[in-house]
């Protein structure tokens, strides 16, 4: 594929618009990603009869939301949920009216979110960063030390087969994740943040022999198939949110790929 090719089918740069809800729906495991940015109103997350024949969003879904913004809160069937920055809300299926709203139009929140299809109902949670269960990895002499911040998984909120959380590199740290791994049996998103405006992510993808790669800037999520490593590394340090979904939700089921096998 070429480089365009390879952003036409799995890059999505069309997040945070205010006063928005862009969505991106995938057919790989069914996932849709999108965001809402409530600046001048509040908004209101609804489902689509074309792909996926809904009466409302969560009809047979449930949603993973984290605010990488300011502080704002979400409505959930006439239930308000406070969403601090880098709170994550679980919101499961069978939930009707979901609205999305800022506590100041200068500095609004912005919710990112990912939905896989639900088979089972589980309550709607809030959760907070200091809340999350918490993997401090890497050292600063390789450039990857990070904290994995684990918030829907099955030691935390629980859901039907959602798994999400977000990642933060310390100031001199680059790399995401090495070495590289595949996840077999299930899906990821990734979403970069905190990347800065003169910076960017080389996040890779693609088989272990047959490489390729995805030039990420802020505000960017990447969709990364069962069958594609993942990896990334930056000009500087940055966050990213992960989601991911598939037949388990153990978050160490993966696959490493030894360096030697990379091309």
């Amino acid at each position: 594929m070429t480089t365009e090719e390879i952003r036409k089918s799995f890059l999505i740069d069309n997040l945070f618009v205010p006063d928005e809800i862009p969505m991106t729906y995938s057919d790989i495991d069914r996932s849709i990603t999108g965001s809402a940015v409530p600046v001048k109103k509040s908004l209101k997350l609804l489902g689509t009869k074309k792909e996926m024949s809904a009466e409302y969003f969560c009809e047979r879904r449930e949603v993973g939301v984290i605010n990488i913004g300011d502080e704002g809160h979400i409505t959930v069937d006439g239930k308000k949920y406070i969403m601090a920055p880098k709170n994550a809300l679980y919101i499961g299926r069978g939930t009707k009216e979901i609205v999305f709203e800022s506590n100041s139009k200068k500095s609004p929140a912005k919710f990112y979110f990912v939905s896989y299809p639900a088979h089972k109902e589980f309550p709607t949670a809030h959760t907070t960063i200091a809340e999350a269960d918490k993997s401090h990895l890497g050292n600063q002499k390789d450039a990857n030390k990070r904290t994995i911040n684990r918030m829907i998984h099955l030691k935390g909120i629980p859901s039907c087969q959602l798994v999400m959380g977000l990642t933060e590199l310390e100031e001199g740290s680059v790399w995401n994740t090495m070495p590289s791994h595949t996840h077999q049996r299930r899906s990821e998103v990734y979403m970069y943040y905190n990347v800065g405006p003169d910076a960017l992510v080389v996040h890779l993808m693609g088989q272990p022999g047959e490489t390729r790669h995805i030039l990420m800037r802020e505000g960017q999520a990447v969709l990364n198939p069962s069958w594609s490593l993942h990896s990334g590394v930056g000009t500087r340090n940055y966050s990213f949110v992960w989601a991911m979904g598939g037949e388990n939700q153990v978050f160490d089921d993966m696959d490493s790929v030894i360096m030697d096998e990379l091309r």
